[in-house]
């Protein structure tokens, strides 16, 4: 009789097989590692897991940085404008670039590789567009990995993309270690849409357009944030000046070499001040508090007598039989007996 364990797949095979080609840089490589990380299959899962865990050892570190922004803003144009640069420096620029799902067929447009047509021609660039899919937050829910698989490929810089902007799109705060926020001139009531929640996350907010006749309004919107920005009360984890507002304008290529300085600035300084190390530990402890959550909500939708008994409460609350909280404390007794 044939060992049926014996025929399943080694899940460290392929993570020897495409480690050394990430280590080396390897695009192609690189790319079929996000999309296995990105795989909802068991068996692709337990590849990843030994892939990330064989990468872990190389040691290296890009600054990740998180981008959001209102719509029709010109995060694409930025980032192209803004990496283009920085390859020019010699340094490689990986963007993650998160387009929203379809709530009703799950499927995503992911044309950002073709709105940064000259980025992505660039050799010293990788751009990779991922659907948002079900995850809230504003980017997918292995956003955090392809990062890490990015900085194993020797990346000096990963620019996180999120779908857009609001209240709620913090989570990439959680994977960067910077956040920038890019804003339009004359946005109305655009602060008061982004509210506290994001404001307070925020590193940097950069007023992009400012060129032509957008320029003296650019110029006050600047100013502006500026000045809400000194209502917020201080963090520990930021020097004199920060978090601060600037412009700049993508089309025009101005302002984008000072807020690259910025950036290194604010980079430098909390690695100085230990703030740096404190911010990743307290990411990794975050992300396996998730995995730990999304690992019991997969359990729950998984067992057949969870998912009835899932459903007959689900009926009862639907009927006006009983209220949701109530529900939700009888599922929560039911589980834990």
């Amino acid at each position: 009789m044939q060992d049926t364990a014996a025929a399943a797949p080694d899940p460290a095979a392929l993570a020897h097989t495409l480690a050394p080609r990430i280590l080396a840089g390897e695009r192609r490589a690189l790319a079929r590692a996000i999309t296995l990380v990105e795989s909802g299959r068991a068996d692709h899962r337990a590849q990843a897991v030994a892939l990330l865990d064989q990468l872990r050892g190389a040691g290296r570190q890009a600054l990740r940085v998180g981008l959001s922004g209102t719509p029709g803003v010109g995060k694409s144009t930025f980032i192209e404008a803004f990496g283009t640069m920085l390859t020019g420096q010699g340094l490689r620029v990986a963007v993650l670039a998160v387009d929203p799902s379809s709530a009703r067929s799950g499927g995503s447009i992911l044309g950002d590789k073709t709105r940064m047509e000259r980025l992505s021609r660039d050799p010293n660039a990788f751009i990779r567009p991922s659907p948002s899919q079900t995850q809230l937050g504003g980017v997918a829910r292995r956003s955090r990995e392809a990062v890490a698989l990015c900085e194993a490929a020797g990346f000096d810089l990963v620019l996180i993309e999120t779908v857009g902007v609001g209240q709620s799109e913090t989570v990439v705060a959680e994977m960067a270690d910077l956040f920038v926020l890019l804003m339009a001139p004359a946005g109305g009531d655009e602060l008061q849409g982004v509210k506290r929640g994001i404001m307070e996350i925020a590193d940097m907010i950069v007023v992009n357009k400012a060129d032509g006749e957008l320029l003296s309004t650019a110029t006050r919107t600047c100013a502006d944030y500026a000045g809400a920005l000194r209502l917020l009360r201080k963090r520990p984890q930021d020097p004199s000046g920060f978090p601060k507002a600037l412009m700049v304008s993508a089309v025009a290529e101005t302002g984008l070499a000072e807020a690259w300085a910025e950036m290194r600035d604010l980079a430098d300084w909390r690695r100085e001040h230990g703030h740096w190390n404190a911010r990743r530990a307290g990411q990794a402890r975050y992300w396996f508090e998730e995995e730990v959550r999304q690992g019991l909500l997969a359990r729950l939708t998984g067992d057949p007598a969870a998912r009835a008994r899932l459903a007959e409460l689900g009926d009862t609350v639907a009927a006006g039989e009983v209220l949701p909280g109530i529900a939700a404390a009888r599922m929560l007794d039911w589980l834990g007996r």
